[in-house]
């Protein structure tokens, strides 16, 4: 694994690269699609109960974890996972996907009397 990436930014490209370098090396294989899909839920659910409890009404229990960073990158993680099993490159679908919101809602929630 080439560790002198991260002295630098990441890029999302390099990121997918490191994840099916830690795979190939520590992880024996992926995980099945649908395997990896029920941990991606998992993760954003422990993502969720942080964020309910300290930006919610909840309360944490004794012990219980309370930084999302740790969390967020697990979802992160796992999602890297399922793009690379499923051959989506990230990069290129959030430059899409970023497009496509840019045409779609330019002008919408600047006109939403709401926000």
């Amino acid at each position: 694994m080439n560790n002198e990436i991260f002295m630098n930014e990441l890029t999302i490209k390099q990121a997918q690269q490191l994840v099916d370098d830690w795979i190939h090396t520590y992880g024996v294989r992926y995980f099945s699609e649908l395997t990896n899909m029920a941990v991606l839920t998992e993760e954003v659910g422990e993502l969720a109960r942080i964020l309910s409890r300290k930006y919610g009404d909840q309360s944490f229990k004794p012990g219980e974890p309370q930084d999302p960073a740790d969390e967020m990158a697990d979802v992160l993680w796992v999602l890297l996972c399922l793009a690379n099993q499923t051959g989506v490159d990230l990069t290129e679908a959030f430059r899409k996907n970023l497009e496509k919101k840019t045409t779609r809602d330019k002008d919408r929630h600047k006109n939403n009397p709401k926000l």
